[in-house]
């Protein structure tokens, strides 16, 4: 695991962000009317602040029309909002050519890897071409590229994937991936922020050891709108998020293309109307993070993360997936970014998840759409985001220990 950069102690952190924190949560209308309830599931989907709400109630009662299809002032500016989206795209994106680069926008992550996979990168492969996959990330960045290597040998193409390699804590492994790479490597297939372990895949190394010519594709699903991310450092040629889990509507996501390696990318046939609701709750939930600082949500939610692991640590029956490193809140490795998942053995997942229901606290228990070389088990996530509380983490925490008093001691840790 890398040396974390936060430096301030977790407990310091959660006590200078409590007022701006507060006022983050207030402009959230479901959890102002949520009452007791903990909503603990954010990789899954966001919820909206009123900015959002009240941008996308505005264009609806306002300028609603079809984009590109008519000359009157409403269709003129829903055509002119879908370039203004691609430009807060990629000033979301730090974007250091934007004349250069594409933004695409698709209903979320998964269309927008099948879109690179089916769509694009097959005129680029030839017989004996390989692409690495990370088979142990979410299944939606395996089945695209398994999808393309089965098309392509059905026209007589045969591509290999290699299995992206890992280290025991969760990370790539950055030096046995060096010892992959050749000449016939053409495309990575890679994770920003993993989103059943929570860790940053150190995406930036990945440059480093497969040279200029590869091309890097990320699935940044659980880092936008969680924290800073900039495509100049990170050195990838695309880059794929879905809209609802950075506070926009479902049914929007966008594909950013650096277009400088390869031919520049395009969408395949026509496109259809564009989901104008969901660019305006895009636009909106983009400034929205500029208002709100996307540095203070990660610092926040890596605080409050790490609180939730180190209580997590002193509950003798409770099995924390990833590095084990750095669950204690004096840790100095790699922290997660607000999303910890877990096991109590004696209890199924399934089961776990309906008792904290039964408590007020929303969280996601299943396989959580692993890839093939995932975990086999299923697991309790807790996701993060900057609306969440103190004092929800505490109440989580209180009700696994009383449920972990209650049975059998476990036999192991």
């Amino acid at each position: 695991m890398s040396t974390t950069t936060h430096a301030s102690h977790p407990d310091q952190v959660l006590a200078d962000l409590a007022d701006w924190q507060r006022n983050v949560r207030e402009q959230f209308p479901i959890l102002r009317a949520a009452g007791q309830q903990a909503y603990l599931d954010s990789a899954a989907t966001a919820q909206k602040p009123q900015a959002v709400l009240d941008a996308v109630h505005h264009y609806l009662i306002t300028a609603n029309a079809n984009a590109g299809r008519g000359t009157y002032r409403w269709a003129n500016e829903s055509t002119a909002l879908v370039q203004r989206c691609a430009d807060r795209v990629r000033e979301l994106l730090d974007d250091p050519h934007p004349d250069h680069s594409g933004v695409h926008f698709v209903s979320g992550t998964t269309e927008a890897l099948r879109r690179i996979a089916l769509d694009w990168l097959p005129a680029l492969l030839t017989d004996g071409d390989e692409i690495i996959v990370p088979d142990a990330d979410h299944l939606a960045n395996v089945t695209a590229w398994t999808e393309a290597r089965d098309t392509l040998e059905r026209h007589g193409v045969h591509v290999r994937l290699v299995p992206m390699p890992y280290e025991p804590s969760g990370d790539y492994d950055i030096a046995a991936l060096a010892g992959l790479v050749n000449e016939r490597t053409r495309l990575v297939a890679a994770t920003h922020v993993h989103h059943v372990y929570g860790v940053d895949m150190n995406v930036h190394r990945i440059r480093r050891v497969v040279g200029d010519e590869v091309l890097i594709c990320l699935d940044a699903a659980q880092s936008i709108g969680h924290l800073p991310v900039s495509v100049t450092d990170l050195d990838v040629d695309f880059l794929a998020f879905s809209g609802h889990k950075a506070m926009a509507l479902p049914g929007v996501g966008a594909l950013w293309a650096r277009n400088t390696r390869g031919p520049r990318y395009e969408h395949r046939g026509w496109d259809g109307s564009p989901n104008t609701t969901g660019l305006v709750s895009l636009i909106a939930a983009v400034d929205w993070f500029d208002a709100t600082d996307l540095r203070r949500i990660a610092d926040w939610t890596v605080a409050l993360g790490a609180r939730l692991t180190d209580g997590l640590h002193h509950i003798p029956g409770i099995q924390v997936l990833g590095c084990q490193d750095s669950l204690t809140l004096g840790s100095t490795v790699q922290r997660r970014h607000g999303l910890v998942s877990l096991r109590r053995p004696e209890i199924s997942s399934a089961d776990l998840g309906f008792v904290l229901a039964e408590h007020g606290l929303m969280v996601r228990a299943n396989a959580h759409c692993q890839g093939p070389a995932g975990e086999r088990e299923t697991s309790v996530r807790v996701s993060l985001h900057a609306y969440n509380t103190i004092e929800e983490i505490d109440a989580l925490l209180e009700v696994l220990q009383r449920l972990d008093a209650s049975l059998p001691t476990p036999s192991h840790r």
